[in-house]
């Protein structure tokens, strides 16, 4: 359930200190004629660590534990090298007879990993017992290349295109898992303007709202 590193600090302030005064933060620069362009940003120290925290313990739960200091299978992941590439798919996981065929029944999991057919129980399991694993292998690795590229005591961050993918891929599975949790619905930007100062939320709602505003500046720095 995403223990998180949030409330270490035992004070919600800390955590809107370090959101408050964000303007922007991904931006595109060109790097040279030839390989386009980089996306860069940088870091205060307390972003990178809650947004290395949250990243990884997504990729626990996704992968099981030690998924997100694991090296992927096959070689070392390194930065500019996309997710794909430096993913080795094991077919026979994938393929194998005890592949999973019914949803998790853990709420956040449910959610990273719905059903393809809802109105269909026996075609979404037979989905899912063929794609479940490759999802779950691509999900870790694109969380190792987010670990592999910002530093924990933050700094500049400078994503190639495949970088930049994977960090939206990550990201946005960080987003659906915080979600759940809170419980919370498109009218969260007005909840939070209303929220009672005592409510345990929230320095969580402020993360999300952070890391959904980190999408759109990635999002803006990749057109």
């Amino acid at each position: 359930m995403l223990p998180c590193i949030l409330f270490r600090n035992g004070n919600v302030l800390f955590v809107t200190k370090i959101f408050s005064c964000v303007k922007e933060i991904f931006l595109a620069r060109p790097k040279d004629k030839l390989d386009g362009t980089d996306r860069m940003a940088r870091f205060t120290s307390g972003q990178a660590g809650i947004v290395r925290s949250l990243v990884g313990q997504v990729a626990e739960l996704v992968g099981g534990p030690g998924a997100a200091s694991e090296p992927p299978a096959g070689g070392s992941e390194g930065p500019g090298e996309t997710a794909d590439e430096a993913l080795d798919v094991d077919l026979a996981a994938i393929f194998g007879s005890d592949a999973p065929a019914a949803p998790p029944e853990d709420p956040v999991l449910a959610r990273l990993f719905p059903d393809a057919y809802g109105e269909d129980p026996e075609a979404a399991g037979e989905f899912r017992r063929y794609t479940e694993q490759g999802l779950r292998s691509g999900k870790v690795a694109a969380a190792r290349t987010v670990l592999a590229t910002l530093p924990a005591d933050g700094g500049r961050v400078r994503l190639s295109a495949g970088d930049a993918e994977a960090w939206l891929r990550s990201l946005n599975d960080v987003r659906l898992a915080l979600g759940v949790l809170l419980g919370i619905t498109e009218d969260y930007e007005h909840e939070l303007g209303d929220l009672d100062p005592a409510d345990p939320r929230e320095a969580y709602l402020h993360v999300y709202d952070f890391l959904t505003f980190l999408q759109e500046t990635l999002v803006r720095a990749m057109r």
